[in-house]
């Protein structure tokens, strides 16, 4: 995605040093001719659909254009702030770290439903105290929701 980005601010940079080495005619035709486009697209598409790369250059222009202009862009003034603040927020944070209980391993979620499945008539403390016995360390409570089963049917 970096590499996008590098990309597509050089390119913007050239385009924009080409622009300054036309004369002041063309340029205006070529506004013109590019309001015109805008307009068409903006009746036949209701919501584009932007890159992230393309979030970050329209997030960099507004801040080289005055607020005043920004009726240039084909997103609301709210919408440009907020892709700043995400970028920068993005640069300055880091990876929160996951909140609450740890996930309990895959193997020990099957050798606790085989348990459940082989003994019904064990509940949730008697499968713990099973584990601990060899050598798995679970908490009662995170095997409770795990080792719901159907009470033991009644023989005829």
């Amino acid at each position: 995605m970096i590499a996008s980005l590098v990309y597509r601010l050089l390119r913007q940079v050239l385009q924009m040093l080409t622009q300054l080495a036309r004369d002041g005619g063309a340029k205006d035709v070529e506004l013109l001719v590019l309001r015109h486009q805008v307009a068409v697209l903006r009746r036949q598409v209701h919501r584009p659909d932007l890159e992230p790369a393309d979030r970050a250059v329209l997030a960099m222009l507004s801040r080289l254009l005055p607020r005043p202009y920004w009726s240039a862009f084909f997103v609301t003034p709210a919408t440009l702030l907020r892709w700043h603040r995400e970028l920068v927020a993005r640069r300055w944070t880091y990876p929160h770290a996951r909140t609450g209980r740890p996930p309990v391993d895959r193997r020990v979620r099957e050798l606790v439903l085989r348990l459940a499945a082989e003994n019904p008539s064990w509940g949730h403390r008697r499968i713990q105290g099973e584990l601990v016995g060899l050598g798995f360390r679970v908490t009662p409570s995170s095997l409770r929701p795990s080792t719901r089963c159907s009470p033991p049917m009644a023989s005829t």
